[in-house]
């Protein structure tokens, strides 16, 4: 009966990135997540060279942290598909499909990308997906009106994040 009274009551199709229609979407966490990835496997690649020839304590050590350096890399790769999710799903429109016709492609390839970074230590795959995450920026403003540019990010991958003026 209760699933009977609520088709009566009125509704409207909403997007938002949670349950509550706030219209706050911004590409920033997934260029975070992906400048983490980087990070990581910048720290992961100094770790195995300092590893040759350890005793067998230091490699104790040594596995250790490439097991934390690995589980953080491959949240951040899942944290930055979700937020690429979230503006795929939610946020783009078919107008923005329309005027970026490389959109699509360029999410699905991002897709790609996180799921190969969880996969193995591929700085390239790695640096491909940030800057797959800075053109999806890049786009993202321009849907706002906004002109996007590229700052240093400050960070140790000594990259870039992309904003707008």
């Amino acid at each position: 009966m209760l699933s009977e009274l609520i088709k009566l009551l009125p509704s409207r199709r909403v997007y938002a990135h949670c349950d509550i229609p706030c219209g706050i979407y911004d590409p920033h966490g997934a260029q975070m997540a992906a400048h983490t990835v980087i990070r990581m496997t910048q720290m992961i690649d100094d770790l195995k060279a300092s590893s040759d020839n350890a005793p067998f304590k230091e490699r104790k050590e040594i596995i250790h942290q490439l097991s934390r350096l690995t589980h953080v890399k491959e949240d951040h790769a899942a944290a930055c598909e979700k937020e690429l999710q979230t503006l795929f799903a939610d946020y783009f429109k078919d107008e923005h499909f329309e005027k970026f016709p490389e959109l699509k492609d360029l999410i699905y390839k991002s897709f790609k990308l996180t799921g190969k970074v969880r996969q193995g230590i591929d700085m390239e795959s790695a640096k491909a997906l940030l800057e797959n995450t800075q053109k999806i920026a890049e786009i993202f403003w321009q849907t706002k009106g906004f002109e996007p540019i590229r700052v240093p990010s400050g960070y140790p991958t000594e990259g870039e994040m992309v904003t707008h003026k």
